[in-house]
């Protein structure tokens, strides 16, 4: 098996260090810290390189020894854009770390565990093209530190993830992410977790992707609860919409549009043509036949319904009784688009027109959004577009996922205002992490998402919710539904009947 930077074996007769686990491909090894074991970089998958690039996750190559699985290893190919004045590597990791054998997992468990230990299984963001398990602000061990069992998990993203190439099966990281799930089914009781209590958890993307597979009948029965963070089903696209994706990014690398073309080129090769045709001037149409683009040109990788994966889109497959047996914690964040337009300075800079024909290149009828937000009454066009663009993206989509989930449903918002610019990034998209991580640390200080200080309080009482629905499936506030619209908001932690939002008329 290609070794990563940061792993190794020793004989089996090593004796120093953390408890050894045997698993049926190996036996790795912890290291212990403050009564956490950590494992990582543990493979749950075949390195996809070479054959295995564009076909579905395979087994693992059995290895001699035993893997010292105590420091972070490879991630996928990326390129991690920055956002002035925020420390972007704290909540994203450090970009790419060269090395094939990147489909692994890290594990944070107690040191001491004499009952099986409830499962939660993260699924990190960064729009289906940047992050890996090791950022900073995702650190597992306040979970095990509650008596929980942590994994974090690494998964194919961008071309070689979510490009609906001809030849190539689809959603490839979303089968990665199955891959590993079923991988916690069969393996994680020798670490001490319960396979039959496991949470998938995740936040942007990542709570997309568990939205997704809530609805995926090959995921059914491999996790008993979801939390959706900022997330929900409605970002994926039919696939011939999404092959003008492939169309556009062959031609811009000069190859066939097939699984022939693209594999003639390394990954590290398509970094440039991936942020080429992710740029707002680049022309591109991937809206669907009603006109929408549902992404809103936040990323153009995204999964795609219609296979064996999604056969469904997500939210009419819950209509049908998908994920009925999924309890569900989902929420969104009161300012979410204030993280992609207040670093850049967009939100004081866009003007009438520009808000118009940004918006329109989404949603068919921008200039009726625009009035139903305020345009025209006295708000800046900035505050009006970024205030649009919180529900349409993501508030009004994760409550439509809420309202159509047939099983337990709990939802909440995040409404805690980061002090970060001058107190203008607010309640944006990311600021509930480290609160749930319990790791504010991470992302305070000078260039930290939170600002300078954050609530230790609000920490503890958001972690504390995360791992009781772990536990348990319960939360502290009512179910949601149709007619109470129950929302818990957190830092307030106040219970609230919330009013359908004014996007309502304008989504599906």
């Amino acid at each position: 098996m290609p070794e990563t930077p940061d792993s190794s074996t020793l004989p089996e007769s090593a004796t120093d260090g953390g408890p050894v686990v045997q698993l049926p491909c190996g036996a790795v090894r912890g290291a212990v810290e403050g009564g956490v074991v950590r494992f990582a970089d543990i493979p749950y998958a075949a390195p996809p390189v070479g054959e295995r690039r564009f076909g579905p996750p395979q087994p693992v190559p059995p290895w001699d020894g035993v893997r010292i699985s105590s420091c972070p290893g490879a991630s996928a190919p990326q390129r991690v854009g920055a956002l002035p004045g925020l420390d972007v590597e704290a909540l994203v990791g450090p970009g790419w770390v060269p090395g094939d054998d990147y489909l692994t997992l890290n594990i944070w468990r107690p040191e001491h565990v004499s009952a099986p230990l409830p499962v939660m299984v993260w699924i990190h963001g960064g729009g289906f093209l940047t992050g890996s398990k090791d950022a900073p602000v995702q650190d597992g061990s306040s979970f095990a530190r509650s008596g929980l069992l942590c994994v974090a998990i690494n998964y194919r993203m961008g071309i070689d993830g979510f490009l609906p190439i001809p030849g190539v099966p689809t959603n490839l990281g979303l089968r990665d992410m199955i891959a590993a799930l079923q991988w916690v089914r069969d393996h994680i009781q020798a670490f001490g977790g319960d396979p039959g209590n496991v949470t998938a958890f995740g936040e942007s993307a990542g709570a997309m992707a568990i939205a997704d597979l809530m609805t995926s009948p090959l995921a059914d029965g491999l996790f008993r609860r979801a939390i959706v963070q900022s997330g929900h089903g409605a970002m994926t696209r039919d696939i011939p919409v999404a092959r003008r994706l492939v169309a556009k990014l062959a031609k811009i690398l000069g190859v066939s549009p097939d699984r022939q073309g693209f594999a003639s080129v390394a990954p590290q090769d398509t970094l440039d043509a991936v942020e080429q045709v992710s740029l707002p001037t680049t022309r591109l149409d991937l809206r669907d036949s009603e006109g929408r683009e549902p992404v809103f040109g936040i990323s153009r990788f995204i999964p795609v319904h219609g296979d064996d994966i999604l056969p469904l889109p997500p939210l009419e497959a819950l209509k049908r009784g998908a994920g009925a047996k999924v309890d569900l914690l989902i929420g969104t964040n009161a300012e979410e688009m204030n993280l992609y337009l207040v670093p850049t300075g967009l939100r004081a800079k866009v003007g009438r027109l520009l808000a118009w024909l940004a918006l329109r290149r989404s949603q068919p009828r921008a200039w009726q959004v625009l009035k139903a937000y305020g345009m025209g009454q006295g708000r800046t066009p900035g505050e009006v577009f970024c205030a649009a663009l919180d529900d349409l993206v993501f508030r009004w989509p994760a409550r439509r996922f809420a309202e159509e989930h047939q099983g337990r449903t709990h939802v909440y918002e995040f409404d805690w205002r980061s002090t970060a610019f001058g107190g203008q990034l607010g309640a944006a998209h990311a600021v509930e992490v480290p609160f749930v991580f319990d790791s504010l640390s991470c992302a305070t200080g000078p260039e930290g998402l939170l600002g300078e200080t954050a609530p230790q309080e609000l920490a503890d009482r958001v972690h504390g919710i995360w791992v009781d629905f772990a536990r348990d499936g319960t939360a502290p506030w009512p179910e949601f539904d149709r007619q109470s619209r129950q929302v818990h908001r957190l830092a307030a932690n106040e219970t609230v009947t919330e009013a359908p939002m004014p996007a309502r008329p304008f989504l599906p």
